[in-house]
């Protein structure tokens, strides 16, 4: 338990058998209110760990008044519709996050047809064609991690006591939460202790790719601002005077982009091609996760004017 003035945390920290270490979510105790910001994977764990924690404190799950989503990806919203259907609460996130979140018709058509051509147009081939049609890919978001139940949008930049800040880069609806008083951040994956958060490659609300890396390196600038005295992270420990951490993760991109360029200068000029050289066998197995990161650091680089690109025969050839 973390304990400042009125405020109290109650974190909820599962275990994970991969490079995450753990899933976290996180009780937040004020005055009237007790808050759940984010909710986990929806399994046996999670579900056991929340009832565990709330016991351990002497609440039930009836005493939780809102759930406060960090971003869309399934290891953070498992539980919202197993709680919501039990005890009707106020769920909220980001307006981008609820297209994602609800499986919108239109927008996972678009969404489909926007990593088609990406892929096209960074080299893929016949690998990126079958990224696409597998049912599996993060990509395509399968119909059973829909949540069911309604979400209310966060328009405001202020919300239960939270400075409410926009956060994009890890995802296009990422957003943190800050209360000032106590100095802590509720960050979901923004910044992990243990390894560098990805900036995944994704449209957001009009079909328009992010620029995922440069967003990221932005809101590692904003929240190294704050001079928050905790991190409470998605993933991994809890983060003590996380400024260092932070400036070092900003350090870190600029670090990676210099051995692109040099890939770069040395004649590979599609982004399929240097995701092949760098990551070899891994390439196919982990697709969405490594072109996220190229074409992260392609936009970053051609951002800076440290690389042009010019499409030929319909890729994209960076120089």
């Amino acid at each position: 338990m973390f304990k400042k003035n009125s405020i109290e945390v109650f974190p909820c920290l599962v275990p994970a058998s991969n490079k995450l270490k753990s899933f976290n979510f996180f009780l937040v105790k004020d005055k009237n209110s007790l808050t759940l910001i984010d909710a986990g994977m929806n399994t046996d764990d999670c579900w056991n760990s929340l009832q565990k924690t709330l016991k351990d404190h002497d609440y039930t799950l009836t005493d939780i008044t809102e759930i406060l989503l960090t971003h869309h990806h399934t290891d953070h919203i498992g539980l919202v519709d197993r709680i919501v259907s039990s005890h009707s609460i106020p769920v909220y996130a980001h307006p981008y996050a609820i297209l994602v979140l609800k499986r919108d018709k239109e927008y996972m058509k678009m969404r489909v047809e926007f990593f088609r051509k990406l892929y096209q147009e960074m080299g893929c081939g016949e690998i990126g064609e079958k990224q696409v049609a597998d049912l599996h890919n993060p990509i395509i978001l399968s119909e059973d991690k829909k949540i069911h139940c309604e979400i209310q949008e966060i328009n405001t930049n202020k919300l239960l006591g939270f400075d409410i800040l926009e956060i994009p880069g890890h995802a296009p609806d990422q957003v943190a939460f800050y209360n000032r008083e106590c100095k802590w951040l509720f960050a979901g994956d923004l910044l992990i202790e243990h390894i560098p958060s990805n900036a995944f490659i994704e449209p957001d609300y009009d079909g328009i790719r992010t620029k995922s890396l440069v967003q990221k390196k932005q809101s590692l600038e904003k929240c190294s601002l704050l001079n928050a005295e905790l991190v409470f992270s998605g993933h991994g420990m809890i983060i003590e005077n996380p400024v260092e951490l932070l400036n070092k993760r900003i350090k870190e991109i600029d670090e990676k982009a210099n051995k692109y360029i040099t890939i770069i200068k040395s004649g590979i000029s599609t982004a399929s091609g240097i995701a092949q050289l760098r990551y070899k066998e891994k390439y196919e197995k982990r697709f969405f996760n490594i072109m996220s990161e190229i074409i992260g650091y392609l936009d970053y680089l051609e951002l800076q004017g440290r690389i042009n690109k010019e499409m030929e025969k319909g890729i994209w050839h960076y120089y």
